[in-house]
């Protein structure tokens, strides 16, 4: 199919591997070109794998008028932020795609062209997978594999009490930027445009993390929201946290709707989709992460600190009053 949703042109399921994803593979000689029904690896010395897997479906993970490229680059980045969490380092994935029968074949060639661009961008490649059809919607999922110093990844249950929390970036672009693409916010095109990206392409912190390993004693990536993940977080550890909303980094345009709004505050910190990376750290740690944040290039805020369990998880507004939320972050159930 080159022009219309008419399917007499379009490859078969080998074909369509051969053509489009094949090439991924180029630079994994474990991978043998997708031509086997399994790939090899072995990591190097000194190392453990880390694995790591996210599905997207349309309509849920993304909508029906994304981009093919953004959606293939936004499947491949929310895992790549699983492993910089784990301050891992990149390797391989696996990837199985769901298409329905009237995806055209330009979509399919624009989704792995969104690949190979991140591929090359974060320096890693295709080891295998598999492709099926589906009445719909669309679906992939992909397995990220990655590897770490044996016994150091970092986890959420590492975390103590006394540490600061931090997180990396700014929180709630994510949220806004799809709250924008379906028309419940309006804000400058400016402003629109940069939230947007930030919704499509999230910015996994590859490089950060793995410095991380040493410095952090809790970490994980904010996905369903920074309250919920924080959560998450507190219960691994076994511990509480009280954190500063004041302190809570948004950007430029983020801040132009809570000048529109104070009340989209709670969809900043409990949004979701930011895949930014929230840890803990000793006090002591604090200049040594200043320093390797500046080498990365990636803002760093201190929010708040872990305290004990009995003492819950807290967040205070500007006025140092305890916030209440609807709901803490994003559900599937």
């Amino acid at each position: 199919m080159a022009e219309h949703s008419d399917n007499r042109h379009r490859p078969d399921e080998f074909s369509l591997i051969e053509k489009y994803f094949a090439p991924l593979s180029t630079g994994a000689p474990g991978a043998y070109g997708l031509g086997d029904d399994a790939a090899s690896f072995m990591p190097s010395p000194g190392m453990e794998l880390v694995m790591t897997v996210d599905a997207i479906v349309e309509g849920v993970h993304f909508l029906s008028d994304n981009s093919a490229c953004d959606v293939a680059r936004k499947l491949l980045r929310v895992n790549l932020s699983d492993l910089a969490a784990k301050g891992a380092k990149p390797l391989g994935y696996l990837l199985t795609t769901a298409w329905r029968s009237d995806t055209p074949v330009e979509w399919i060639e624009g989704f792995a062209h969104g690949l190979d661009a991140d591929q090359k961008k974060f320096g890693i490649s295709l080891w295998g997978g598999d492709t099926v059809s589906t009445p719909g919607p669309l679906s992939f999922s992909l397995t990220a594999i990655g590897e770490v110093k044996q016994g150091a990844m970092l986890r959420r249950s590492g975390a103590r009490v006394g540490d600061d929390l931090y997180v990396t970036g700014t929180i709630g672009d994510s949220a806004l930027g799809l709250a924008v693409a379906q028309d419940r916010l309006s804000v400058s095109m400016h402003a629109a445009n940069m939230l947007l990206e930030r919704y499509l392409l999230p910015r996994p912190r590859v490089v950060f993390g793995q410095a991380l390993v040493g410095l952090a004693h809790g970490a994980l990536d904010i996905s369903d929201g920074l309250m919920a993940d924080l959560g998450h977080l507190c219960a691994q550890s076994g511990l509480g946290a009280a954190i500063d909303a004041a302190r809570v980094p948004v950007s430029e345009w983020a801040q132009e709707c809570l000048d529109v709004s104070p009340n989209w505050l709670e969809t900043i910190l409990t949004g979701g989709d930011d895949y930014e990376l929230l840890f803990t750290a000793p006090v002591s740690a604090a200049q040594h992460i200043d320093s390797v944040a500046l080498q990365s290039d990636v803002r760093v805020t201190r929010i708040g600190k872990m305290v004990e369990a009995a003492k819950g998880l807290v967040a205070v507004n500007a006025q140092g009053r305890p916030m209440s939320f609807k709901h803490t972050g994003f559900r599937h159930f």
